[in-house]
């Protein structure tokens, strides 16, 4: 962590901030302000850290926006995204070498290979300088950040957890929400479908406690390494070596069986009970919604170790853009060839960063029959973290490069018709609010690999469409149309909703030669002249299997919030917003700088 932070001294991707601040909203708050900058700002560190509320004074600085940049992300892997994943493509590719030089060759590149296997080490690593045992376990002196106003509590964001199998066979490293419930208990937010759920599963029904260990800090590349989507059984940190060409060099916990990287900063040992669950939540998360209250696993802390002078890695989740945009980023490129064993055709994908990642996939492949697209839809919903995603459009190699959006959207809108659609059904992330009930819901493909003949609708200025709208539905408040110059512009309608936005759909059906794709959104938080914003609102609030409407060449989406108008019986979370207590005081003390056409713009 030293030596991370010294490199982004040197390449001028550091700001150290000496004021003194709060764990409590105002450290969160700048970082989550400094993420909007143009080209993600810089890495904080905070070296003046107190809680008020306990009145602590913290020894250890915090660490911030680290993977923050694309800048950022190629210092901390030390080569370009771009090598890594040729390496595994032609570690993927790899044949039998014909002639004498090419065996000497392929030699080199295996005897490489040895160096990505973690070595197991005896005795003890610089993580564990530090002992605290029984009495001495506290977690509230470890400078854990509370990030918003409606959180639960506290929690842990960059956290490694180590678990196993119960046979001790398979490791595995993940990286989940870890709420501090008091000095020596910690939640565990694996959801469901995670590999350490899988592993509790075993340990519950064989009636033992679960060994969990948690580390923070060390190279930020274990960090990465722990959100690193690797088939079932396979141990994230080989990822390390491949990268690095050294092995991780691990050390025993000292209270259970799992080993961790001898120099993190911070070891949290503990053990599951696996007959007990405990309320979780709420908190605010990257969906930039607060997920909802439900019950957890829980870990009884038995030991936790630091290093002599420990550094505390924190991110901060919420509203896009995030520091999840960058590390994504390496992500999508580093696994694309793992993608590909999947789905061989597949030409390149993208994850625009508004939508939250799993709410829209956008995929360029190369169509070879009827029907290729929604094979290759199945193939996504069905191949591991790709299964989370909520929205998929498929194009040809024809199409723009995936991040030219307004390109891309021409494209897709002028080849656009109401039977492209494809809704299905399969499993959502936990955080994922929109659907009926949790962990399943709607699935939305869009074939658009080809071109379809529609004549473009009869366009009015927004004013005259609007009053249009207004005779009609009368709780419309106000219109814009996006992409005019495509056969299927797109219709922002925000209302002051009464009623369910299905009925609002087909009252405009006798407008369907003036517009083409309507989207209804409320007019309450919602700016129509946002894109950006809308299409993080949109993705986040529909279920394709409820909130798609379908009549003639005309198509509706849903992209209200839901109520009881609409038969949704779950609680429909706020939206994660900043303090603006906690904003002012910032500003009093001259640390808060962000524009407010930024501030206005990400909705903050």
């Amino acid at each position: 962590m030293k030596k991370t932070i010294e490199l982004l001294k040197q390449n001028n991707e550091l700001t150290v901030i000496d004021a003194q601040l709060d764990i409590y909203l105002e450290i969160p708050h700048l970082a989550y302000a400094e993420v909007k900058k143009k080209d993600g700002g810089k890495a904080l560190l905070f070296t003046n850290v107190v809680d008020n509320k306990s009145g602590t004074k913290f020894s250890e600085d915090v660490f911030m926006n680290v993977f923050g940049s694309y800048k950022r992300c190629e210092l901390l892997f030390g080569r370009t995204i771009e090598s890594v994943a040729d390496e595994i493509t032609n570690l993927l590719h790899m044949k039998p070498p014909e002639g004498f030089m090419n065996k000497i060759s392929m030699a080199k590149e295996l005897f490489s290979l040895k160096n990505i296997f973690p070595k197991r080490l005896k005795g003890r690593g610089a993580c564990q300088d530090k002992i605290y045992l029984n009495e001495d376990i506290d977690l509230y002196k470890l400078p854990v950040l509370t990030t918003w106003e409606q959180d639960g509590g506290p929690f842990i964001t960059m956290g490694q957890v180590y678990t196993q199998s119960l046979d001790g066979e398979l490791v595995n490293l993940g990286m989940y929400r870890l709420q501090v419930y008091d000095k020596e208990h910690l939640g565990m937010h694996w959801q469901i479908h995670k590999d350490s759920s899988h592993f509790f599963d075993q340990y519950q029904k064989a009636g033992k406690k679960m060994p969990v260990t948690v580390a923070i800090g060390g190279d930020p590349l274990y960090t990465w390494c722990a959100t690193a989507p690797l088939p079932y059984g396979v141990n994230e940190l080989l990822m390390y070596g491949l990268i690095t060409k050294k092995p991780v060099q691990l050390v025993k916990s000292l209270t259970t069986p799992l080993y961790i990287p001898k120099d993190v900063d911070y070891v949290i040992e503990g053990w599951v009970d696996t007959q007990e669950m405990r309320i979780e939540g709420p908190f605010g998360d990257h969906t930039g919604y607060y997920t909802l209250e439900e019950p957890y696993p829980v870990m009884q802390v038995s030991a936790i170790t630091t290093k002599n002078t420990p550094t505390f890695l924190a991110t901060v989740v919420g509203k896009p853009p995030l520091e999840d945009k960058y590390m994504g980023w390496a992500t999508g490129k580093i696994f694309f060839p793992l993608l590909k064993t999947t789905v061989p055709d597949l030409l390149d994908y993208h994850m625009p960063e508004n939508a939250g990642f799993h709410n829209l996939i956008l995929a360029k492949m190369q169509p070879h029959y009827k029907g290729h697209a929604k094979q290759f839809m199945h193939a996504f919903w069905g191949a591991g973290q790709m299964s989370f995603v909520k929205h998929a459009i498929f194009l040809d190699e024809n199409s723009p490069k995936l991040n030219n959006y307004e390109s891309l959207s021409t494209y897709i809108l002028n080849r656009f018709t109401p039977k492209t659609l494809f809704i299905s059904e399969g499993i959502l992330d936990a955080l994922d609010h929109s659907s009926p009930e949790t962990l399943v819901g709607g699935k939305l493909g869009i074939d658009a690999t080809a071109a379809h003949n529609v004549e473009a609708p009869q366009l009015l200025g927004d004013e005259e469409l609007l009053e249009k709208i207004q005779e009609i539905v009368p709780d419309a408040t106000g219109v814009h149309q996006y992409m005019r110059h495509t056969k299927n512009p797109v219709t922002v309608i925000s209302v002051d909703k009464s009623k369910n936005a299905k009925e609002y759909f087909e009252a405009l059906v006798s407008l369907s030669t003036n517009i083409r794709i309507v989207v209804f959104v409320d007019e309450a938080k919602n700016d129509l002249l946002n894109p950006y914003m809308l299409i993080w609102r949109v993705t986040n609030n529909m279920d394709a299997l409820r909130d798609i409407f379908i009549s003639g060449l005309m198509v509706g989406i849903d992209g209200t919030n839901k109520s009881s108008v609409d038969g949704f019986t779950r609680e429909w979370p706020d939206d994660v917003d900043c303090t603006k207590e906690i904003v002012d005081a910032l500003k009093e003390k001259g640390l808060w700088d962000l524009d407010e056409e930024i501030y206005k713009k990400y909705q903050l």
